[in-house]
């Protein structure tokens, strides 16, 4: 894997996860958080939002609402909660292009410093078509930019598996990568604390369970905090953060 720069990420970066419901939008919010208070200029993307039926915020709302990015922008909304290109083909609508994708994510890049692209479920959830017909998926997206990716984890059992597939599946496609868990619970149990040893190669953060849940200005005060500088944090000695918690 790549090395994370001390100065932190720029440009397109994919926050993706190990499975769906795993905290991505939230370590999105944390991330264009502590940017912005580093001083950058930050737009979050969506390229594809589905369960708009209920009416409920998109994840783009969600990001807003916590850490007030200077952009969001979601690219295309689909009422079932399916993966995006099973989503459109059920609504009868049309699948997200991997170039027009390409092309809205870098027009962002011209005007931010950072341009945080929310996926949907895991890395290799289909997402679109590109204009051979043939599925794009998010992986692909961030080989097309260029783009390091920041994969959302959970803490507890099962996550060492599902982590390290994707990480391998990233390094195949020579993307740079490191991990955010998505949740650390409050009172964490040894499963938990075994998984942080094993992640901690890899670790660029992790948020409190509940994260989600706070007060927009409580929530971008304590988002550096979360963080290593590769995200613009200042969580530098893992040690040190394991005694604070426990």
């Amino acid at each position: 894997m790549c090395a994370m720069s001390s100065n932190g990420w720029t440009g397109p970066v994919l926050v993706t996860g190990t499975d769906t419901e795993v905290g991505k939008t939230v370590v999105t919010a944390a991330i264009a958080a502590a940017a912005q208070a580093a001083g950058l200029r930050v737009a979050v993307v969506k390229p594809g939002q589905t369960g708009t039926a209920t009416g409920d915020p998109g994840d783009v709302d969600s990001v807003t609402r916590l850490a007030a990015p200077l952009t969001g922008r979601t690219l295309a909304s689909y009422p079932d909660p399916l993966a995006p290109l099973a989503a459109a083909r059920v609504a009868e609508l049309e699948p997200l292009e991997l170039y027009t994708a390409v092309d809205a994510i870098r027009e962002e890049t011209d005007k931010h410093d950072l341009v945080l692209v929310e996926g949907a479920g895991g890395l290799l959830v289909p997402m679109g078509l590109r204009p051979s017909g043939e599925p794009w998926t998010v992986a692909d997206l961030a080989v097309s930019l260029g783009a390091p990716a920041v994969v959302v984890a959970r803490a507890g059992l099962g996550t060492l598996n599902h982590t390290a597939l994707t990480l391998e599946a990233l390094e195949r496609r020579a993307i740079p990568a490191g991990v955010v868990i998505g949740a650390w619970p409050a009172e964490p149990e040894l499963v938990h604390w075994l998984n942080l040893s094993d992640l901690v190669p890899n670790l660029l953060g992790a948020l409190p369970m509940g994260a989600g849940g706070m007060d927009p200005g409580v929530f971008r005060r304590s988002a550096p905090g979360w963080l290593t500088p590769a995200l613009y944090g200042v969580l530098d000695d893992w040690r040190a953060w394991a005694e604070e918690i426990s």
